[in-house]
């Protein structure tokens, strides 16, 4: 990349690749000149094939630039940037304004007409687990309002779009009749959940990418509901559920690049929440003194947003070598989490599975079941899957200078740990992998293996992205196994449309295959892949898996047959007023509560295809 003309730059990622932005994006408006030629000018003033130079796109409106970064074949190198980032390289390139400016307040015909006293009671689906502790993602019937013969005839009963948006990524949390949910644009809303239209919105000033979690605690000298959330500079925030109003916001990791996509997990008072970086992908620049980031589990007091513990998950990083630049290193560092961890209040213990080092030496933390004292954040054992992982986004470029090792696999743990009771009695400890390997553990021995079994090839994007759901009796898993097809000249990847996908049930018991349902097959609609990354959300007697290729399917547990298989990818016209287009089902699967079905569609990291809308399925629409 070419950074030379920007005289002071800050490596940001979102979503696994590295975009150079200038300056701290919530101090200061986008600067579109700086951010092409930190981001653009490496192909289009290179003389590329099919990259037009300055002076042709600056022949383009602006509106036909937007257009390319976020609905075109620009898609994949503009994925890392923010929405008020693309405008600006639009406006800048074109010299003139974009005609409609972008307004993140929902227009008086979104709100809710009348706006009721709100009492959350039991949360209908909590956070990113759903009900419990335990992340299993699976719905009673009580609480799904759902049967498997209903399943058929799911239909679109509303859609809300988010503003500006590419992606829709955070799952909502559905309360008193309410969901709360946030946005790739940082804004977090109360939408009604029968109309979706807005009770609130909430501008957290940063992409939410986490779920949100309720609970009552004692605010001042008064009691009330909160929502808790994460953001993309590493706040945890908490605001007010009944308005929207902020209560605390705590800042968990100082580190520039920290940010927490772990959904937070309330119990007793604490949220427990994972830290991760985007260090993974900026480390990989030559001249980067890789790395230095620690990831870590936090807890924090609900009511005031103090840090009680916070435990690392690496030791500091010392000065290592230098590498073939003359750059000093550093290690060991990494080990981020990057998921929801799960609460065992039995053994007084949380669980967290972690992600790879970026930086020799490799530790024992990484890729790893972890167990922490609740009262203390006290490490009471481990459990790591893969040895010597250190990986960093230079292992899979032409320029390798800073990769610590290329045989390294990059097989980190994007999956939450679930935490389960069997027939009998006992407990288990699952997750998958990007390795392409579910693993059972026992909570019991100190995470003694159980079972494993193997799903997938696994690789970078490989295995098991974001996580699996259990009815207690299987585990149902889909498959990503993303090959990535490198973009000439550029951080970006496409996805090889023939590649990955595919659902298993395993048994819970000993990990045997119950059945397994092959992926679809792509259409020849472009950034199509049959990958099946995001997370599985079961209900009884079904299990819900959305794909790359835009459609959410649902499967018969008894046998893996499709009951479902709905297209998401279409125009909306939504209930907010804003243009609404579907595209790929990737990070938070399905939520399911009363008798709806709410499903975010548009993902194009990895090479899918963009999208920006909330859809809300009931029987026939009704």
């Amino acid at each position: 990349m070419r950074m030379t003309k920007v005289a002071t730059l800050r490596a940001l990622t979102l979503g696994g690749m590295l975009v150079a932005c200038a300056g701290p994006l919530e101090a200061q408006a986008p600067d579109g000149q700086r951010i092409y030629e930190s981001t653009c000018a490496v192909c289009h003033e290179a003389g590329l094939d099919r990259a037009p130079n300055r002076e042709t796109l600056a022949l383009l409106p602006p509106e036909a630039i937007l257009i390319a970064l976020e609905r075109g074949n620009m898609v994949s190198m503009a994925v890392t940037l923010s929405t008020a980032q693309r405008r600006a390289v639009a406006k800048h390139l074109a010299g003139r304004p974009i005609t409609a400016e972008l307004s993140l307040v929902p227009a008086p015909a979104a709100m809710c007409a009348r706006q009721q006293a709100f009492t959350a009671g039991t949360p209908t689906w909590q956070g990113w687990g759903g009900v419990g502790l335990g992340n299993e993602r699976y719905q009673p019937a009580s609480g799904a309002g759902l049967t498997a013969a209903d399943v058929s005839k799911l239909e679109v009963k509303w859609a809300f779009g988010y503003p500006g948006d590419i992606r829709a990524y955070a799952p909502p949390t559905v309360a008193g009749g309410r969901l709360f949910v946030g946005s790739a644009g940082g804004i977090v809303y109360s939408l009604d959940a029968k109309t979706g239209c807005v009770h609130w919105h909430h501008d957290a000033g940063a992409e939410v990418r986490t779920a949100t979690t309720i609970a009552t605690i004692e605010s001042g000298d008064r009691t009330r509901e909160a929502v808790f959330f994460g953001d993309q500079r590493a706040f945890a925030h908490a605001v007010d559920a009944a308005t929207g109003e902020e209560i605390w916001r705590t800042k968990v990791d100082d580190y520039p690049i920290a940010r927490l996509t772990s959904s937070p997990i309330y119990h007793d008072g604490r949220l427990y929440v994972g830290v991760a970086s985007g260090e993974e992908a900026a480390g990989a620049a030559p001249g980067y003194e890789c790395c230095r980031f620690r990831g870590s589990l936090v807890a924090l007091n609900a009511e005031t947003g103090a840090i009680v513990w916070k435990t690392y998950t690496v030791d500091a990083p010392q000065p290592t070598t230098k590498n073939a630049v003359g750059t000093q290193l550093w290690g060991p560092s990494g080990a981020p989490i990057w998921s929801s961890p799960a609460v065992d209040p039995e053994r007084n213990v949380v669980y967290a599975t972690t992600g790879n080092n970026y930086s020799n030496p490799s530790t024992v933390l990484s890729d790893a079941f972890v167990a922490f004292d609740l009262d203390t954040g006290r490490i009471l054992w481990s459990r790591q899957m893969t040895e010597g992982d250190a990986w960093i986004a230079a292992c899979r470029l032409e320029d390798k200078t800073n990769c610590p090792d290329v045989e390294a696999p990059d097989f980190d743990f994007g999956a939450s740990p679930i935490l389960v009771t069997l027939e009998d009695g006992r407990d288990l400890l699952v997750a998958g992998q990007k390795s392409g390997v579910v693993h059972a553990l026992d909570p019991a021995r100190n995470g003694a293996l159980v079972w494993q079994q193997r799903v997938g090839q696994g690789g970078s994007m490989g295995g098991v992205q974001w996580g699996s759901a259990t009815d207690g009796e299987r585990v149902y898993v889909a498959v990503s196994d993303i090959r990535r097809i490198p973009v000439k000249n550029a951080w970006a990847t496409e996805a090889d449309r023939a590649a990955g996908g595919g659902m298993f049930a395993l048994s819970l018991s000993d990990g045997a295959r119950v059945w397994f349902t092959p992926p679809a097959v792509c259409d020849e609609r472009p950034r199509c892949a049959p990958a099946q990354p995001g997370a599985v959300t079961a209900i009884e007697g079904v299990a819900f898996s959305g794909s790359m290729d835009g459609h959410l399917r649902a499967y018969s547990t008894a046998d893996g047959s499709v009951l479902l298989d709905l297209d998401t990818i279409r125009a909306y016209e939504t209930v907010n007023g804003v243009p609404g287009q579907g595209g790929s089902l990737d990070g938070a699967g399905p939520t399911v509560a009363d008798g709806i079905v709410y499903v975010n569609s548009g993902y194009p990291n990895g090479g899918g295809m963009p999208g920006n809308v909330l859809l809300a399925l009931s029987v026939d629409g009704r």
